[in-house]
This record gives structure tokens, C-alpha cells and sequence, in this order.
């Protein structure tokens, strides 16, 4: 895997998730869309800390993460490794760009190259969406619901992209998602745990991601776990610095 991938992977631990536990599928039925009210976290500014474990194959590294977020617009993080900044990342509206301080070199990716990459729709509001723990993914008429005993199972469908929302019953949060791809069968799942309460809504402090995924060398995993110490949402205006000097190459 190239340093510029696993800088991506690293930088949103969000997006690719997998663990133990399968869904168990209920049968589903006729429950109307607009009883579902699943809680999101809506907000003008985000800004939190993190701890981040990223696992591939036999490596693991362990970083720090400020990350900040105006909605619709810009996430913004700073990536600390042994106390130092490691990597700066903006991701907007068009693309992410990562600048890796410790290789003085910086990556550009475009929202197109990446979907094609993963077989997965790539783009900022996914990612957005991701980071929070709302629904990645739109609501439609064609969504299916199923209920077990504590959590609906929310079905929903793009493309060749299958997705699946576990959803607890009491908190109307979501605890897990699952994306799977019919064609290459790579798997993105978020599971997110520890809700707390920041402002007068409910955000996931604790999750484990997990991406499989099939390359040219063979079949993929990567595994993340995040755990943020810090979480606020505001209206008040945050910074994203960001630059790129002109001794840095891009990759």
C-alpha cells in the first residue's frame, strides 16, 4: 500500500468499518418511512479530539487527532504522531488534500478517483456524515424497515451498493453501519459505541472500523478504532489553516 493510502485510510476512520457481530435480518414490514426518527447531530461548528489505532495487516500506528468540521463545508484535522504533527488534512467539496509533514510531500485526491477506487460513492457529505454518526446515505421511499427486539434495521440501496443502519430502539442512534459492494463484495462498516451528550444531542465518543477491500496484490483489511476525549459543537467561528510550502512534492 502506498504512504499516500494509508495517510487516506488513517484520515477517515470513519468511512470503513467492520466487526464481530453480524446483523441478524428481520422480516421486514410495512412500517411507514416517517415513523423512523433517527437522531442526528446537526450543528454550524465541530471541533473535537481523538485517539486513533490504525491496524494493517501486521503494522499498527497510534496517532492524535484535532479535528474540526464547519458544516458543508470543511473538515479539517491535524494529525499528531509521537507529539509532533505528522500529517495536516482539509477535506472539502471537491476533493481531500493530505500534507505529510514527516515525508514533506503532499496528496491530492479527487471524490471521483476515490469512488472508483473502492467501488464505494465517495463525496464530502459521506464523509461528513460519517464522522458524526448520522445516516450516510439519504432517505428514500424504497428504504426498508425491520424491527428486532431493541434496534430497527434500516435497508437502503444505490447503485450496486447495499447498505445496512442498526439503529437502537430506546436512543433512536445509530450503532452500526454496513455498506457492501455486490460486484467486488468489499465491505465498509461503522460501528460507533459510548454515546455522550454534547449540546442537547447524543454523539458516539468510541468506534471500531474496519475496510475489506480487494486490490491488484489481494484482499485488504484495514482496522481503526477512534476514541475522542473532546467533542463540542458551536456557532462559534473555528480556523482551518491550511498550506502547502513550496519544498514539498506532490505525490
Amino acid at each position: 500500500m502506498s504512504k499516500g493510502t494509508r495517510w487516506l485510510l488513517l484520515i477517515i476512520p470513519i468511512l470503513f468499518i467492520s466487526c464481530g457481530r453480524k446483523f441478524h435480518i428481520p422480516l421486514f414490514n410495512s412500517t411507514p418511512k416517517t415513523n423512523l426518527e433517527i437522531e442526528e447531530i446537526d450543528f454550524e461548528y465541530f471541533h473535537g479530539k481523538a485517539k486513533m489505532t490504525l491496524k494493517d495487516g501486521n503494522k499498527e500506528r497510534e496517532v492524535k487527532a484535532n479535528v474540526r468540521v464547519r458544516k458543508d463545508s470543511v473538515i479539517w484535522m491535524d494529525i499528531q504522531v509521537v507529539g509532533i504533527s505528522g500529517a495536516r488534512v482539509l477535506i472539502n467539496q471537491d476533493s481531500i488534500t493530505i500534507r505529510s509533514n514527516v515525508e514533506k510531500e503532499y496528496y491530492v485526491f479527487e471524490y471521483a478517483e476515490l469512488s472508483k477506487r473502492f467501488n464505494f460513492e465517495i463525496n464530502y457529505n459521506i464523509i461528513q456524515a460519517a464522522f458524526l454518526g448520522n445516516l450516510v446515505m439519504q432517505r428514500k421511499e424504497t428504504d426498508e424497515i425491520g424491527k428486532e427486539i431493541s434496534h430497527f434495521v434500516l435497508k437502503q440501496h444505490a447503485g450496486t451498493v447495499d447498505v445496512v443502519n442498526l439503529i437502537n430502539a430506546a436512543s433512536m442512534k445509530i450503532e452500526k453501519v454496513e455498506l457492501k459492494e455486490a460486484s467486488t463484495e468489499n465491505i465498509l462498516t461503522i460501528n460507533y459505541s459510548n454515546f455522550q451528550s454534547v449540546a442537547d444531542k447524543t454523539f458516539p465518543y468510541n468506534g471500531v472500523i474496519n475496510l475489506v477491500y480487494k486490490t491488484s496484490k489481494g484482499l485488504l483489511n484495514t482496522n481503526i478504532t477512534f476514541e475522542y476525549n473532546k467533542a463540542e459543537v458551536g456557532d462559534k467561528e473555528l480556523k482551518f489553516p491550511f498550506n502547502i510550502p513550496k519544498k514539498y512534492d506532490r505525490r
